[in-house]
């Protein structure tokens, strides 16, 4: 995919581009394997709002993703890329032998009659094959890992990621994730060959407001334009400072930059040999 920019005929169109849609083989998706998403606006089950900035939004329904692929040894035909209103990556549409089919996440490469696998064995590492970490070659991209064998993909599913495998020793695999955080995996754990497709998804420019509205993403009012009784930075005479000994803060009064949110102590510590960008163990 590539980003597209039309002529600038209006203030929003100057500073917003566009997917390109040209990898897209079928617009409608798989009926069998889509369902309809109930709209919460952020609200919890009684009614008040836990996370902000959601709601509204262009009506979408929601495409079931085989995250297991657990039709091993079976041999899978992409027959579609389609489009995804969910994720920023496509996904492929894949038919097996046994008739049956499956939505999946594309890798980048992946095109209309590629044939894919799922393994528990040694297979060819090829674009979309699934199997075991330790089955896969070091020093190759993989994307969709699974933290628990079994559970199906849960890291590396974003637009674009790849996560380089980079040795296995005793039962762990050595990751080096998109963040650059490097963490152990149990090598029986399985993950898909390639990065993630739809790598120029991080390009687009949404360039107005109401492109944002469309995503059911609401506007963020920065604290400083309200009232005291509202922010911990409200209040004061035009577009005054922070003003703040401690620094800026949260809503709720929390300091907002500069302090660590991660649990000390936390069960996966152990499995992190290298802190993301900027952080350190």
């Amino acid at each position: 995919m590539s980003v597209k920019i039309y002529k600038p005929t209006t203030p929003g169109r100057r500073v917003s581009s566009v997917q390109d849609f040209s990898d897209i083989t079928k617009t409608t998706p798989e009926k069998s394997l889509i369902s309809y998403l109930k709209r919460k606006g952020g609200r919890n089950n009684t009614g008040k709002i836990t996370v902000r900035h959601q709601g509204g939004g262009a009506k979408k329904m929601y495409r079931i993703v085989d995250f297991k692929r657990g039709n091993y040894d079976v041999a899978g035909e992409v027959i579609a890329i389609e489009y995804d209103p969910n994720r920023g990556g496509r996904l492929a549409l894949v038919e097996y032998a046994d008739g049956n089919k499956a939505y999946i996440l594309a890798t980048q490469g992946l095109k209309v009659g590629i044939k894919v696998m799922s393994s528990l064995k040694a297979i060819e590492a090829t674009e979309g094959n699934r199997m075991p970490l330790e089955n896969i070659p070091v020093g190759m991209f993989v994307c969709d890992v699974e933290l628990t064998y079994g559970k199906g993909g849960q890291i590396v599913r974003g637009a674009g990621t790849g996560a380089q495998l980079q040795t296995i020793e005793g039962n762990y695999a050595q990751l080096k994730l998109p963040s650059g955080e490097v963490r152990m995996v149990k090598k029986n754990c399985l993950a898909t060959v390639g990065m993630v497709s739809n790598a120029d998804w991080k390009l687009i420019r949404w360039g107005k407001a109401g492109r944002m509205r469309h995503r059911g993403v609401k506007p963020t009012v920065k604290g400083k334009n309200m009232n005291p009784v509202d922010h911990p930075h409200g209040g004061g005479e035009g577009h005054s400072p922070i003003g703040l000994k401690s620094g800026p803060k949260t809503k709720w009064g929390k300091i907002a930059m500069g302090v660590k949110t991660r649990k000390p102590g936390k069960w996966s510590d152990k499995f992190i040999l290298a802190r993301r960008k900027g952080k350190k163990l």
